[in-house]
């Protein structure tokens, strides 16, 4: 189900994903600068998980210092940390 997001969704999805460590905002907001205006549900459930991640497990999922594991490792996380991720 790719059904987009409402502006509603995606500013409350926003709110949710505001993080203590600013360099988890920097790849966050933009994150949304990108793809705010296009969110699917899918993308909003792949961040809505990583969201749960404590900042200092997100920082290095981000940062390629781990690749997602357990839980974290399905199609959905693995696409929306792809595109939170910095270009090589």
């Amino acid at each position: 189900e790719d059904t987009l997001l409402d502006e509603r969704e995606v500013s409350l999805l926003r709110w949710r994903s505001r993080r203590g460590l600013v360099e988890n905002d920097l790849f966050i907001e933009r994150f949304f600068a990108t793809y705010g205006s296009r969110l699917t549900a899918s993308q909003a459930r792949g961040i809505s998980a990583l969201m749960d991640l404590s900042d200092n497990d997100l920082l290095d999922l981000l940062l390629r210092r781990k690749e997602p594991e357990g839980e974290l490792a399905t199609d959905e996380i693995r696409a929306v940390l792809e595109q939170l991720r910095p270009r090589a």
